[in-house]
């Protein structure tokens, strides 16, 4: 699990940890949207929770080796492998909070946990897959959006719509959520939207060892189903 302590977005003491998670303690799954820019397009992370507020995220990202910087233009071609990135939460959400000054937002939604256990399963298998077999990643057909569809379907293919173009333009992804029951529906969106904005409160937390908790201090729940 990679956990690193960043002072900026290149100035960070690398750290990677043996853990240990017990499936059956595995109660849900949220939902994590970061933008940096159109509001239409955004990066889509899924965070696991488990008992005794431990939580794992997972990211899937183009894995870019140290010579190279991502071209929007190449991301559509067989340029950049993809990686299943699992990690702290703090890792993974303070250097876009606190560093790369993009705006992140956090829901939690209704998954049910036996199939919060079988998404994690078709992670960890896909993650394990490419170790063995490395794979491309596609701007359009093979991003961290449609990949995380691609994971909901297999893990339980009444759960989500095939792909389509709410999912390709991913900063919708929010609102098609909410749209289909799977978020809070006790208050309008845009209300849900404001209150699911964690980046002051990420600045709150900081070196906070709960730091996954107090990010979610105030956020709704919806009911599991």
């Amino acid at each position: 699990v990679r956990n690193f302590d960043w002072r900026s977005e290149t100035d960070y003491t690398p750290r990677w940890e043996d853990r240990t998670y017990d499936l059956s303690k595995l109660r849900s799954a949220d939902l994590m949207l970061v933008y940096w820019g159109s509001p239409a397009i955004a990066h889509a992370m899924v965070s696991f929770e488990f008992d005794g507020d431990q939580h794992l995220a997972v990211s899937i990202e183009t894995r870019k080796e140290k010579t190279e910087s991502y071209s929007a233009v190449q991301g559509f071609f067989r340029q950049y492998e993809i990686l299943y990135v699992f990690a702290d939460e703090r890792d993974i959400v303070r250097v876009r909070t606190h560093f790369r000054n993009e705006d992140v937002y956090l829901y939690h939604t209704n998954i049910t946990p036996d199939h919060a256990k079988a998404l994690f399963m078709t992670y960890a298998r896909h993650a394990n897959r490419l170790a063995e077999t490395p794979d491309w990643y596609n701007a359009f057909t093979s991003n961290c959006a449609t990949n995380v569809v691609a994971n909901l379907r297999e893990s339980n293919p009444s759960s989500i719509a095939r792909v389509n173009w709410e999912i390709l333009l991913s900063g919708y992804a929010g609102r098609k959520a909410y749209r289909n029951g799977r978020l809070y529906t006790g208050m309008p969106f845009e209300e849900l939207q404001a209150r699911s904005h964690v980046n002051a409160i990420a600045h709150t937390a900081d070196n906070d060892p709960n730091f996954a908790r107090a990010i979610r201090v105030g956020l709704p729940r919806p009911d599991a189903r």
